[in-house]
Formats: structure tokens, sequence, C-alpha cells
């Protein structure tokens, strides 16, 4: 495969790559890493492409497994997970304040569930993949993920909310 074609097949998912590394190293300089260590594997892989039927979810796999490596290295005990890639310019300033608050909460709610439920809303609501891919990704029958993705909604509505009201009658 020439560097063209590789080039013309990862581009599209790049980005994600990036994100979900981000998402879970939470340093852009790790993540900007992170994702330049997948792509790499990718190239190294190129000829054996064509046994991968998705090789999106196949590099979003890499990347977690990568992410989770990482994580787990003695030199990563400082990284958490959070979530803070959502901004709107455009918003008044009060309303910005109350939006930046809320991302905040959310970022401290999603740090409390378990790993699982973490990487299946990143998965569903940021990089929007359906829940076939997640499974494949995950390694997980597309029912377990249905039930993750409510719980940690669940879980993440109600926090929200009982942070919201405390305090209001």
């Amino acid at each position: 495969m020439t560097q063209s074609e590789f080039i013309n097949i990862v581009t599209p998912f790049k980005d994600k790559v990036f994100r979900l590394a981000k998402r879970l190293l939470v340093s852009t300089e790790e993540a900007e890493d992170a994702t330049q260590e997948v792509l790499i594997k990718l190239w190294n892989k190129n000829n054996d492409f064509k046994k991968y039927r998705n090789i999106e979810a196949f590099a979003m796999t890499m990347t977690k497994n990568f992410c989770f490596d990482k994580l787990k290295s003695k030199q990563a005990q400082n990284l958490k997970i959070v979530h803070s890639n959502y901004q709107d310019h455009n918003v008044a300033l009060q309303k910005q304040v109350e939006l930046n608050d809320s991302i905040g909460w959310v970022g401290k709610i999603m740090e409390q569930l378990p790993e699982q439920q973490k990487m299946v809303i990143q998965l569903r609501d940021i990089e929007q993949y359906d829940f076939k891919e997640i499974a494949k990704m995950l390694d997980m029958n597309e029912t377990a993920v249905r039930v993750a993705l409510s719980r940690a909604r669940k879980t993440i509505r109600e926090q929200l909310t009982k942070t919201h009201n405390y305090g209001v009658k």
C-alpha cells in the first residue's frame, strides 16, 4: 500500500483517534503521542488491512488499548479521565459560566463512573459510533453496551440534577 493510499484510509478517523486518546489521557501532548504511536502501528500493519473489515474500529481498539497501557504504566500515575472538549463562544457570559460549571460537574461525575461506562459514553456520545461498532471495540455484546450507556447517562443525569437542585426546595 502506498503512503497516499494509507493517508486516504486513515484521514477520516485520525481526529477520532486523537479525541479518544485525549479523553483517556487528558494531556494534549500525551494524546498526540498516543495518536502518533497508533498511526505508526497502523502503518506497520498496512499490508494486513485486508483482513480487518473495519479499519476505523481496529484503530479505535488499538487506541483504547494503548492508552490503557499508558495509564497503567508508572510514568502515568498522575493522569486522569476528564471531559473538556466542548466550547461555545456565542453564549452570553452568564450562560457561559453556567455551562462551564455544568461541564465541570459532568467531568467530575464521569470520573466516578466505572471504566466500562466511561468508554461506552465516550464512544457513543462523543465519537458517535453505533452500538455494533462499540460492542466490537470493547468486546461486549450490543445489549451490554446499551445497558452500560443507559446506566452511565442515568448516573450523570441524577448526579447533575442533585447538584443543581442543592438548596432549592
